[in-house]
Protein backbone atom coordinates (compact mmCIF):
# COMPACT_ATOMS: atom_id res chain seq x y z
CA UNK A 1 0.00 0.00 0.00
CA UNK A 2 1.13 3.65 -0.89
CA UNK A 3 2.06 5.59 2.44
CA UNK A 4 2.46 9.01 2.54
CA UNK A 5 5.28 8.84 4.86
CA UNK A 6 7.19 7.23 2.47
CA UNK A 7 8.04 10.89 1.06
CA UNK A 8 9.24 11.81 4.44
CA UNK A 9 11.53 8.06 4.92
CA UNK A 10 13.22 9.40 1.56
CA UNK A 11 13.99 13.22 2.13
CA UNK A 12 15.30 12.09 5.48
CA UNK A 13 17.66 9.27 3.40
CA UNK A 14 18.82 12.28 1.22
CA UNK A 15 19.42 14.97 4.47
CA UNK A 16 22.96 16.02 4.90
CA UNK A 17 21.57 16.36 8.30
CA UNK A 18 20.43 12.60 8.79
CA UNK A 19 20.58 11.03 12.23
CA UNK A 20 19.43 7.51 13.28
CA UNK A 21 15.42 7.71 12.54
CA UNK A 22 13.21 6.38 15.44
CA UNK A 23 9.52 5.55 13.45
CA UNK A 24 7.33 5.12 16.08
CA UNK A 25 3.04 4.21 16.43
CA UNK A 26 0.49 2.24 17.59
CA UNK A 27 0.37 -1.81 16.93
CA UNK A 28 -0.49 -2.39 13.51
CA UNK A 29 -0.34 0.80 11.84
CA UNK A 30 2.62 -0.86 9.07
CA UNK A 31 5.66 0.66 10.56
CA UNK A 32 8.09 -2.54 9.87
CA UNK A 33 6.07 -3.29 6.34
CA UNK A 34 6.79 0.34 5.27
CA UNK A 35 10.36 0.73 6.60
CA UNK A 36 10.99 -2.52 4.60
CA UNK A 37 9.80 -1.41 1.73
CA UNK A 38 11.67 1.83 1.71
CA UNK A 39 14.47 -0.04 2.13
CA UNK A 40 13.97 -2.36 -0.62
CA UNK A 41 13.54 0.34 -2.68
CA UNK A 42 16.62 2.52 -1.84
CA UNK A 43 19.61 0.63 -0.66
CA UNK A 44 21.11 -2.66 -2.23
CA UNK A 45 20.23 -4.70 0.68
CA UNK A 46 18.94 -4.20 4.13
CA UNK A 47 19.67 -5.61 7.53
CA UNK A 48 16.83 -6.55 9.60
CA UNK A 49 17.08 -7.14 12.64
CA UNK A 50 13.77 -8.07 15.47
CA UNK A 51 15.24 -7.58 18.89
CA UNK A 52 12.31 -9.01 20.59
CA UNK A 53 13.21 -12.68 18.93
CA UNK A 54 17.02 -11.49 17.57
CA UNK A 55 17.94 -13.09 21.39
CA UNK A 56 22.21 -12.98 20.48
CA UNK A 57 22.01 -9.68 19.02
CA UNK A 58 19.58 -8.22 21.78
CA UNK A 59 21.82 -9.94 24.42
CA UNK A 60 25.18 -8.19 22.45
CA UNK A 61 23.95 -4.76 22.76
CA UNK A 62 22.83 -5.22 26.57
CA UNK A 63 26.65 -5.10 26.71
CA UNK A 64 28.33 -3.29 24.11
CA UNK A 65 26.83 0.21 22.75
CA UNK A 66 30.17 0.72 20.53
CA UNK A 67 28.46 1.26 17.05
CA UNK A 68 31.30 -0.42 15.22
CA UNK A 69 31.61 -3.21 17.48
CA UNK A 70 27.76 -3.84 17.34
CA UNK A 71 28.04 -3.57 13.60
CA UNK A 72 30.63 -6.40 13.47
CA UNK A 73 28.89 -8.44 15.67
CA UNK A 74 25.91 -8.01 13.32
CA UNK A 75 27.86 -9.07 10.39
CA UNK A 76 29.32 -12.05 11.82
CA UNK A 77 25.83 -13.35 13.04
CA UNK A 78 23.39 -12.59 9.92
CA UNK A 79 26.85 -13.00 7.21
CA UNK A 80 26.54 -10.06 5.51
CA UNK A 81 29.22 -7.61 5.04
CA UNK A 82 27.26 -3.73 6.03
CA UNK A 83 28.44 -1.02 3.44
CA UNK A 84 27.44 1.97 4.78
CA UNK A 85 26.06 3.92 1.68
CA UNK A 86 23.65 1.04 0.43
CA UNK A 87 22.82 -0.65 3.53
CA UNK A 88 20.14 0.00 5.70
CA UNK A 89 19.84 -1.52 9.01
CA UNK A 90 16.67 -1.80 10.34
CA UNK A 91 16.08 -2.19 14.47
CA UNK A 92 12.23 -3.54 14.87
CA UNK A 93 10.66 -3.34 18.10
CA UNK A 94 13.56 -1.20 19.32
CA UNK A 95 11.13 -1.05 23.14
CA UNK A 96 11.59 -4.59 23.34
CA UNK A 97 15.41 -3.37 24.36
CA UNK A 98 16.00 -0.13 25.64
CA UNK A 99 20.19 -0.60 25.47
CA UNK A 100 19.11 -0.59 21.59
CA UNK A 101 17.86 3.12 21.80
CA UNK A 102 20.85 4.27 23.74
CA UNK A 103 23.21 2.71 21.45
CA UNK A 104 21.26 5.10 18.70
CA UNK A 105 23.02 7.70 19.88
CA UNK A 106 26.58 6.23 19.23
CA UNK A 107 25.86 5.40 16.12
CA UNK A 108 24.48 9.52 15.97
CA UNK A 109 28.15 10.73 17.02
CA UNK A 110 30.80 7.94 16.09
CA UNK A 111 29.22 6.52 12.81
CA UNK A 112 27.27 9.08 11.10
CA UNK A 113 27.82 7.68 7.66
CA UNK A 114 25.26 4.36 8.49
CA UNK A 115 22.05 4.23 7.05
CA UNK A 116 20.04 3.37 10.90
CA UNK A 117 16.17 3.32 11.24
CA UNK A 118 14.52 1.82 13.93
CA UNK A 119 10.58 1.18 14.41
CA UNK A 120 8.81 0.59 18.07
CA UNK A 121 4.92 0.60 19.27
CA UNK A 122 4.22 1.79 22.71
CA UNK A 123 7.83 3.82 23.05
CA UNK A 124 6.10 6.02 25.23
CA UNK A 125 5.39 3.62 27.75
CA UNK A 126 7.58 0.83 27.29
CA UNK A 127 11.28 2.73 27.89
CA UNK A 128 12.12 3.43 31.91
CA UNK A 129 13.58 6.70 31.46
CA UNK A 130 15.10 7.05 34.78
CA UNK A 131 17.47 3.69 34.30
CA UNK A 132 17.92 4.48 30.51
CA UNK A 133 18.60 7.34 28.94
CA UNK A 134 16.50 8.52 25.46
CA UNK A 135 18.61 9.59 22.32
CA UNK A 136 17.21 13.28 22.60
CA UNK A 137 18.77 15.38 20.09
CA UNK A 138 20.47 12.45 18.83
CA UNK A 139 17.50 10.72 16.57
CA UNK A 140 15.43 11.85 13.76
CA UNK A 141 11.76 11.02 15.07
CA UNK A 142 8.74 10.09 12.78
CA UNK A 143 4.99 8.94 13.98
CA UNK A 144 3.09 6.43 11.79
CA UNK A 145 -0.73 6.61 11.97
CA UNK A 146 -3.31 4.10 10.82
CA UNK A 147 -4.50 4.83 6.50
CA UNK A 148 -5.80 8.38 6.43
CA UNK A 149 -8.93 8.26 3.53
CA UNK A 150 -6.52 9.13 1.27
CA UNK A 151 -4.54 6.33 1.50
CA UNK A 152 -7.55 4.41 1.90
CA UNK A 153 -8.52 6.13 -1.66
CA UNK A 154 -5.07 5.16 -3.13
CA UNK A 155 -5.37 1.33 -1.99
CA UNK A 156 -8.65 0.93 -3.72
CA UNK A 157 -6.88 1.87 -6.94
CA UNK A 158 -9.15 5.85 -6.82
CA UNK A 159 -6.11 7.51 -7.05
CA UNK A 160 -8.05 9.93 -9.78
CA UNK A 161 -10.91 11.01 -7.68
CA UNK A 162 -8.43 11.74 -4.63
CA UNK A 163 -6.88 13.98 -7.21
CA UNK A 164 -10.08 15.43 -7.97
CA UNK A 165 -11.08 16.09 -4.36
CA UNK A 166 -7.91 18.11 -3.95
CA UNK A 167 -8.67 20.42 -6.72
CA UNK A 168 -12.11 20.70 -5.59
CA UNK A 169 -10.53 21.68 -2.07
CA UNK A 170 -8.48 24.44 -3.15
CA UNK A 171 -11.68 25.68 -5.89
CA UNK A 172 -14.41 25.68 -3.38
CA UNK A 173 -16.66 24.42 -6.60
CA UNK A 174 -18.37 21.17 -6.17
CA UNK A 175 -17.14 17.34 -6.65
CA UNK A 176 -19.52 16.07 -9.74
CA UNK A 177 -18.33 12.46 -7.95
CA UNK A 178 -19.59 13.69 -4.72
CA UNK A 179 -22.16 10.89 -3.97
CA UNK A 180 -19.43 8.25 -5.16
CA UNK A 181 -16.95 9.59 -2.71
CA UNK A 182 -19.66 10.20 0.37
CA UNK A 183 -20.41 5.80 -0.27
CA UNK A 184 -16.54 5.06 -0.23
CA UNK A 185 -15.86 7.21 2.63
CA UNK A 186 -19.34 5.73 4.56
CA UNK A 187 -16.90 2.03 3.78
CA UNK A 188 -13.53 4.02 5.26
CA UNK A 189 -15.81 4.61 8.38
CA UNK A 190 -16.81 0.96 9.32
CA UNK A 191 -12.75 -0.48 7.92
CA UNK A 192 -10.57 2.52 9.27
CA UNK A 193 -7.25 2.91 8.29
CA UNK A 194 -5.18 -0.36 9.98
CA UNK A 195 -3.77 -1.74 7.31
CA UNK A 196 -4.36 -5.28 7.25
CA UNK A 197 -8.28 -4.45 7.96
CA UNK A 198 -7.85 -2.23 4.42
CA UNK A 199 -5.88 -5.70 2.69
CA UNK A 200 -8.89 -7.35 4.03
CA UNK A 201 -11.50 -5.52 2.80
CA UNK A 202 -9.65 -5.51 -0.58
CA UNK A 203 -9.72 -8.78 -0.65
CA UNK A 204 -13.01 -10.17 0.52
CA UNK A 205 -15.50 -7.22 0.30
CA UNK A 206 -16.83 -8.19 3.39
CA UNK A 207 -17.26 -6.34 6.59
CA UNK A 208 -17.44 -9.11 8.86
CA UNK A 209 -14.28 -10.38 7.85
CA UNK A 210 -12.75 -7.28 8.66
CA UNK A 211 -13.93 -6.94 11.94
CA UNK A 212 -12.16 -10.41 12.53
CA UNK A 213 -8.90 -8.57 12.01
CA UNK A 214 -10.00 -5.92 13.78
CA UNK A 215 -11.23 -7.80 16.85
CA UNK A 216 -7.08 -9.24 16.82
CA UNK A 217 -5.82 -6.08 16.73
CA UNK A 218 -7.88 -5.04 19.99
CA UNK A 219 -6.66 -7.85 21.81
CA UNK A 220 -3.10 -7.00 20.94
CA UNK A 221 -3.83 -3.92 22.63
CA UNK A 222 -5.33 -5.30 25.47
CA UNK A 223 -2.04 -7.72 25.73
CA UNK A 224 0.20 -4.63 25.69
CA UNK A 225 -2.02 -3.49 28.70
CA UNK A 226 -0.79 -6.29 30.85
CA UNK A 227 2.40 -6.49 29.55
CA UNK A 228 3.45 -2.98 29.64
CA UNK A 229 2.19 -1.69 32.92
CA UNK A 230 1.92 -3.35 36.20
CA UNK A 231 -1.30 -5.29 37.21
CA UNK A 232 -2.97 -2.83 39.32
CA UNK A 233 -1.99 0.16 36.75
CA UNK A 234 -3.20 -2.07 33.79
CA UNK A 235 -6.81 -2.30 35.23
CA UNK A 236 -7.15 0.81 35.58
CA UNK A 237 -5.86 1.63 31.65
CA UNK A 238 -8.51 -1.07 30.72
CA UNK A 239 -11.07 0.38 32.55
CA UNK A 240 -10.30 3.95 31.01
CA UNK A 241 -10.11 2.19 27.44
CA UNK A 242 -13.47 0.68 27.62
CA UNK A 243 -15.24 3.71 28.53
CA UNK A 244 -14.49 5.72 25.15
CA UNK A 245 -17.87 4.57 23.96
CA UNK A 246 -19.37 5.56 26.88
CA UNK A 247 -17.93 8.90 26.93
CA UNK A 248 -18.30 9.56 23.20
CA UNK A 249 -22.27 8.36 23.86
CA UNK A 250 -22.83 11.14 26.05
CA UNK A 251 -24.29 15.20 25.09
CA UNK A 252 -21.49 16.29 26.31
CA UNK A 253 -18.33 14.18 25.14
CA UNK A 254 -15.96 15.66 27.58
CA UNK A 255 -13.71 12.85 29.15
CA UNK A 256 -15.40 12.40 32.91
CA UNK A 257 -13.78 9.92 35.35
CA UNK A 258 -16.96 8.94 36.95
CA UNK A 259 -17.97 7.30 33.79
CA UNK A 260 -15.13 5.08 34.18
CA UNK A 261 -16.24 4.13 37.91
CA UNK A 262 -18.49 5.88 40.79
CA UNK A 263 -16.00 8.07 42.33
CA UNK A 264 -13.44 8.14 39.84
CA UNK A 265 -10.59 11.15 39.68
CA UNK A 266 -7.49 12.14 37.59
CA UNK A 267 -5.31 11.08 40.45
CA UNK A 268 -7.05 7.82 40.44
CA UNK A 269 -6.87 7.19 36.48
CA UNK A 270 -4.80 9.82 35.12
CA UNK A 271 -1.80 8.39 34.77
CA UNK A 272 -3.64 5.00 32.53
CA UNK A 273 -4.74 8.11 30.69
CA UNK A 274 -1.49 9.18 29.75
CA UNK A 275 -0.53 5.38 29.04
CA UNK A 276 -3.57 5.10 26.39
CA UNK A 277 -2.12 8.48 24.80
CA UNK A 278 1.54 7.69 24.88
CA UNK A 279 1.09 4.14 23.47
CA UNK A 280 -1.46 6.09 20.24
CA UNK A 281 -4.51 3.91 21.27
CA UNK A 282 -6.22 7.05 22.20
CA UNK A 283 -6.33 10.66 20.66
CA UNK A 284 -6.59 13.49 23.10
CA UNK A 285 -8.16 16.28 22.50
CA UNK A 286 -7.85 19.22 24.85
CA UNK A 287 -9.73 22.47 25.68
CA UNK A 288 -9.01 25.71 25.16
CA UNK A 289 -9.83 28.69 27.05
CA UNK A 290 -9.23 31.65 24.88
CA UNK A 291 -8.99 31.16 20.57
CA UNK A 292 -5.86 33.30 20.87
CA UNK A 293 -2.33 32.77 19.05
CA UNK A 294 -0.26 30.42 19.71
CA UNK A 295 -3.11 28.38 21.02
CA UNK A 296 -0.57 26.30 23.48
CA UNK A 297 -0.16 29.27 25.40
CA UNK A 298 -4.46 28.83 26.10
CA UNK A 299 -4.49 24.90 27.07
CA UNK A 300 -6.92 24.35 29.51
CA UNK A 301 -5.08 20.90 30.76
CA UNK A 302 -7.68 19.67 33.11
CA UNK A 303 -10.31 19.55 30.52
CA UNK A 304 -10.47 17.26 27.76
CA UNK A 305 -11.92 14.91 24.90
CA UNK A 306 -10.88 11.12 24.36
CA UNK A 307 -11.04 9.58 20.93
CA UNK A 308 -9.80 6.06 19.33
CA UNK A 309 -6.83 6.00 17.40
CA UNK A 310 -8.58 4.54 14.67
CA UNK A 311 -12.12 4.78 13.75
CA UNK A 312 -12.79 1.14 12.22
CA UNK A 313 -11.67 0.11 15.70
CA UNK A 314 -14.58 2.49 17.14
CA UNK A 315 -16.72 0.92 15.16
CA UNK A 316 -16.30 -2.43 16.11
CA UNK A 317 -15.78 -1.39 19.94
CA UNK A 318 -19.02 0.54 20.41
CA UNK A 319 -21.12 -2.33 18.57
CA UNK A 320 -23.28 -0.11 16.30
CA UNK A 321 -25.20 -1.69 13.48
CA UNK A 322 -23.27 -1.52 10.63
CA UNK A 323 -26.25 -0.43 8.71
CA UNK A 324 -26.83 2.91 10.23
CA UNK A 325 -23.74 3.78 8.93
CA UNK A 326 -24.34 2.52 5.59
CA UNK A 327 -28.20 3.63 5.52
CA UNK A 328 -28.80 6.77 2.91
CA UNK A 329 -32.09 7.80 5.53
CA UNK A 330 -29.99 10.16 7.82
CA UNK A 331 -31.25 9.68 11.59
CA UNK A 332 -30.71 11.47 14.49
CA UNK A 333 -27.78 9.87 16.76
CA UNK A 334 -25.56 11.78 18.65
CA UNK A 335 -23.33 8.96 18.86
CA UNK A 336 -22.83 9.00 15.52
CA UNK A 337 -22.18 12.68 15.99
CA UNK A 338 -19.47 12.01 17.99
CA UNK A 339 -18.54 8.91 15.97
CA UNK A 340 -17.91 11.31 13.17
CA UNK A 341 -16.09 13.78 15.57
CA UNK A 342 -13.38 11.15 16.15
CA UNK A 343 -12.68 10.70 12.64
CA UNK A 344 -11.85 14.03 12.16
CA UNK A 345 -9.73 13.51 15.01
CA UNK A 346 -8.18 10.59 13.52
CA UNK A 347 -7.26 13.04 9.90
CA UNK A 348 -6.03 15.98 12.09
CA UNK A 349 -3.62 13.70 14.10
CA UNK A 350 -2.60 12.37 10.84
CA UNK A 351 -1.40 15.41 9.90
CA UNK A 352 0.30 16.24 13.21
CA UNK A 353 -2.07 18.46 14.49
CA UNK A 354 -2.65 19.79 17.85
CA UNK A 355 -5.94 18.46 19.12
CA UNK A 356 -8.20 21.63 20.84
CA UNK A 357 -12.02 22.46 21.57
CA UNK A 358 -13.66 25.27 22.62
CA UNK A 359 -16.20 25.74 24.87
CA UNK A 360 -18.18 28.87 25.70
CA UNK A 361 -19.69 28.96 29.42
CA UNK A 362 -22.12 25.88 28.07
CA UNK A 363 -23.78 28.03 25.44
CA UNK A 364 -21.59 27.76 22.58
CA UNK A 365 -18.96 24.92 21.87
CA UNK A 366 -16.55 24.39 18.47
CA UNK A 367 -15.38 20.63 18.37
CA UNK A 368 -12.04 21.56 16.98
CA UNK A 369 -10.03 24.77 16.90
CA UNK A 370 -6.82 24.54 14.33
CA UNK A 371 -3.87 27.06 14.43
CA UNK A 372 -3.29 26.86 10.46
CA UNK A 373 -0.90 29.09 8.39
CA UNK A 374 -0.50 31.58 11.77
CA UNK A 375 -4.60 31.77 12.03
CA UNK A 376 -7.01 30.63 14.43
CA UNK A 377 -9.38 28.53 12.57
CA UNK A 378 -12.50 26.98 13.71
CA UNK A 379 -13.60 23.79 12.94
CA UNK A 380 -17.43 22.04 13.39
CA UNK A 381 -18.19 19.09 12.41
CA UNK A 382 -21.54 17.67 11.64
CA UNK A 383 -22.75 13.39 10.83
CA UNK A 384 -25.34 14.58 7.89
CA UNK A 385 -26.10 17.41 5.49
CA UNK A 386 -28.18 19.82 8.10
CA UNK A 387 -25.56 21.45 9.32
CA UNK A 388 -26.18 25.03 10.82
CA UNK A 389 -23.95 26.13 13.30
CA UNK A 390 -24.52 28.64 15.77
CA UNK A 391 -21.26 28.01 17.85
CA UNK A 392 -18.79 28.93 14.52
CA UNK A 393 -20.55 32.49 14.17
CA UNK A 394 -19.86 32.90 18.08
CA UNK A 395 -16.34 31.72 17.86
CA UNK A 396 -15.37 34.08 14.55
CA UNK A 397 -16.98 37.05 16.20
CA UNK A 398 -15.33 36.80 19.32
CA UNK A 399 -11.92 36.21 18.24
CA UNK A 400 -11.96 37.88 14.69
CA UNK A 401 -11.50 34.93 12.59
CA UNK A 402 -10.68 35.27 8.89
CA UNK A 403 -12.95 32.14 8.03
CA UNK A 404 -14.09 28.86 9.54
CA UNK A 405 -14.30 25.45 8.15
CA UNK A 406 -17.73 23.36 8.22
CA UNK A 407 -17.38 20.03 7.82
CA UNK A 408 -20.53 17.63 6.87
CA UNK A 409 -21.58 15.69 3.93
CA UNK A 410 -22.95 18.83 1.76
CA UNK A 411 -20.56 19.41 -1.06
CA UNK A 412 -17.73 21.68 -1.58
CA UNK A 413 -18.56 25.49 -1.12
CA UNK A 414 -17.58 29.12 0.62
CA UNK A 415 -20.42 31.26 2.08
CA UNK A 416 -20.39 33.92 4.51
CA UNK A 417 -16.40 33.32 5.36
CA UNK A 418 -17.49 29.74 5.71
CA UNK A 419 -15.71 26.57 3.83
CA UNK A 420 -17.68 23.82 3.74
CA UNK A 421 -15.51 20.84 3.26
CA UNK A 422 -17.23 17.36 2.40
CA UNK A 423 -16.21 14.69 5.27
CA UNK A 424 -14.51 12.93 2.40
CA UNK A 425 -12.11 15.98 1.90
CA UNK A 426 -10.65 16.11 6.13
CA UNK A 427 -7.62 15.19 4.41
CA UNK A 428 -7.01 18.00 2.22
CA UNK A 429 -7.03 20.43 5.34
Amino acid sequence: MKRKITEMLVAWKNSKERKPLIVSGARQVGKTYILKKFGEMNFEQVVYLNLEIEGAISNYIDQELSPQKIIRFIESIKRVEIIPESTLIFFDEIQANERALTALKYFCEQTPEYYVVSAGSLLGVAVNREKFSFPVGKVDEMTMYPLDFEEFLWALGYDKLAENIKVCFNSNDALPEHEVAIELFKKYFIVGGMPAAVKRFIETDSFNNVQLVQNDILNQYIADMSKYADPATAVKIRACYNSIPAQLAKENTKFQYKVVQRGGTATIFGEAIEWLNLANIVLKCQKLEHGYLPLTAYEDLINFKLYMGDIGLLILRSEIPLQLILSPIEIENTFMGAMTENYVAQCFRSKNYRLYYWQSDGKAEVDFVLQLDGKVVPVEVKKGRRNRAKSLGIFMQKYNCDYAIKISKKNFGFENQIKSVPLYAVFCI
